[in-house]
């Protein structure tokens, strides 16, 4: 079933990574608009923003090497190496996306610093580490089972070593999801090719299995909300309907998709997930 899974989401960031790109850069995740969303800027400000808000409020302030797990084509991966003047590793399921991150990567200059493998993160062991800093950005959702992949990251974490987190989840529990909500969130989830939510909750609870300590977790959901808005609003101009139509199918799928999200967030659904922990 995993295998399954993951030939889904690679078929599908293989197809769509292009068009990605140009809708939402190369920092392939939601921007940061202010604690309320109200601070107005270009969508791909707003994504280098979300960056630094995660580490300001992680409390990371320096880090040797890290492991960016699910990193698109790299671009969290990048700046955060250049940042910390440090060493990356990125992980995805996808060829394309690799090879548009080395590319990426050679043109920033950096590529003594930051590699990529196309590898599942599930198949990371102690023995890959030891990093400084797991980065997890907006690829959790895609994990099914999601208590080992805390296992895994505290395994690959040094002693004293932070994880930082973006996921999307749905609402807190209870009340329970209504018949409604279910059928928005299954429709997001066959089209992002993603494994059920869990809660916030869940995700801490997870993690605190797993070891970690300090653990502390954050709904950014006002934050990051007009993000869908920005990128919504570019999918629409020609040229992008034009890669839409190149890419096929499930890509356009997973365009429209942005729609449902939208309406999750309005709908206080699904909730913009930031969690941190240290390994004690």
């Amino acid at each position: 079933m995993e295998n399954t899974l993951n030939q889904q989401i690679k078929h599908f960031y293989d197809r769509s990574t292009p068009i990605w790109l140009d809708t939402w850069g190369e920092h392939m995740h939601h921007g940061y608009y202010g604690a309320d969303g109200t601070e107005r800027k270009d969508h791909r400000q707003a994504q280098v923003d979300l960056v630094e808000e995660m580490l300001h409020w992680g409390g990371v302030d320096q880090a040797r090497r890290i492991l960016d797990a699910g990193c698109g084509v790299g671009g969290s991966a990048r700046y955060l190496a250049k940042r910390f003047v440090s060493a990356a590793l990125g992980l995805t399921l996808s060829t394309v996306q690799a090879e548009q991150a080395r590319q990426y990567t050679a043109k920033a200059g950096l590529e003594n610093q930051v590699q990529f493998q196309v590898r599942d993160m599930m198949t990371l062991n102690v023995s890959d580490g030891p990093f400084d800093l797991v980065w997890s950005m907006e690829s959790a959702e895609h994990i099914r089972d999601k208590q080992q992949l805390f296992h895994i990251f505290y395994d690959v974490l040094t002693p004293d070593g932070h994880f930082l987190m973006a996921t999307w989840c749905h609402r807190p529990l209870p009340p329970g999801l209504s018949e409604r909500d279910q059928r928005l969130l299954d429709k997001i989830g066959k089209l992002y090719h993603l494994p059920p939510m869990v809660s916030r909750s869940a995700l801490v609870e997870y993690a605190e299995k797993a070891g970690f300590t300090e653990v502390k977790s954050v709904d950014w959901s006002r934050a990051v909300e007009p993000f869908w808005h920005a990128v919504i609003k570019t999918a629409l101009r020609w040229s992008s309907i034009g890669g839409l139509l190149r890419a096929g199918w499930p890509t356009i799928k997973g365009a429209w998709a942005m729609r449902y999200m939208q309406q999750g967030f309005k709908r206080g659904l699904i909730e913009f997930a930031v969690l941190k922990g240290r390994k004690g």
